[in-house]
């Protein structure tokens, strides 16, 4: 890879990683319409037997090709200077101005949608019947009820398996999978908070578990996904498609935090959504979702720029 398609590649890696931290974007959603998204699961897959075999016979170059490593570090580094440089940003954000915010990302998801619809090379009955399942699976889960924090090493492990699998299927957030579990604030806002402050034992404590977990997801996940593309390429792009479109109702920017009383603690267990009103306050919000679109539509010129596998 040239210089620019690296500096492209991380540009992509950062989108993800954005992505990622905000409850109900799917980082998956970022790297489908880009372009880079069976490359990334190509290549994560490729991290086996004969990866092994390399590794222990010392055949860097070899290793390094099998694995698309190039490719594979760049996306990552921008994914963690993403996550390690907004958390702070977007906790302010969440916590002033949520609407704002949430109304971005409505627009970037919105604009993906008829990017992964044209992926369909042919709709047929099964791929209509994916498209229904994954929107209403999508939509199920912004009215599942909030669990609460846990701290235990095998629940934070948990947590890294399925919030990586979520990352990883376009349409799901594994951001809001993890407010489900009621994690989120402790994985994705403290602890990258404490790791950009250099307070490295109180950070790890906490993140190396889930990221031990989210590489054994990862590892089962993107061989699946990879068969499925191979043996179910539409079905598999209307289900995600689907996903993608029933994920705007967790996203929907006008609604309030539903809280209950946990041992002297107010937490949130949901959402109550609500139309808004049309003031200034509306526009505004209506301009950012442009805004956000718009940058999705960026995003995926970037993507018709990809190289071959």
């Amino acid at each position: 890879m040239n210089s620019i398609s690296t500096f492209l590649i991380f540009l992509k890696g950062f989108a993800m990683g954005a992505a990622n931290v905000i409850p109900g974007v799917s980082g998956g959603t970022i790297a489908f319409v880009t372009g880079i998204y069976e490359r990334l699961i190509n290549s994560i897959k490729s991290f086996d037997g004969t990866a092994l075999k390399l590794l222990l016979n010392r055949k860097f170059a070899e290793l390094f090709k099998h694995t698309d490593a190039g490719f594979l570090v760049a996306l990552m580094i921008g994914v963690v200077v993403a996550l390690l440089t907004l958390a702070r940003a977007l906790k302010y954000g969440f916590e002033h101005h949520p609407i704002l915010v949430s109304a971005l990302f409505f627009g970037l998801i919105t604009a993906s949608i008829w990017s992964i619809f044209k992926m369909v090379k042919q709709w047929s009955f099964g791929a209509v019947i994916g498209l229904l399942i994954g929107c209403g699976i999508a939509v199920s889960m912004a009215f599942l009820p909030q669990a609460q924090e846990n701290q235990s090493i095998i629940y934070l492990m948990i947590c890294g398996v399925v919030a990586m699998c979520s990352m990883i299927i376009p349409g799901v957030s594994g951001s809001f999978v993890l407010i489900l579990m009621g994690n989120y604030n402790l994985i994705m806002v403290e602890s990258l908070t404490k790791l950009g402050d250099m307070k490295f034992k109180e950070a790890l404590t906490i993140l190396i578990p889930v990221g031990i977990g989210a590489v054994l997801g990862m590892a089962v996940l993107s061989r699946l996904l990879s068969w499925l593309f191979k043996k179910f390429h539409d079905v598999a792009v209307a289900t995600i498609t689907g996903f993608v479109a029933g994920s705007l109702v967790t996203i929907w920017p006008w609604k309030e935090e539903i809280t209950q009383n946990f041992s002297g603690k107010e937490k949130p267990t949901g959402y109550e959504r609500y139309l808004p009103e049309i003031d200034s306050h509306f526009w505004i919000a209506i301009a950012v979702i442009i805004v956000g679109a718009a940058l999705m539509l960026g995003i995926e010129l970037l993507g018709k720029d990809k190289e071959k596998t």
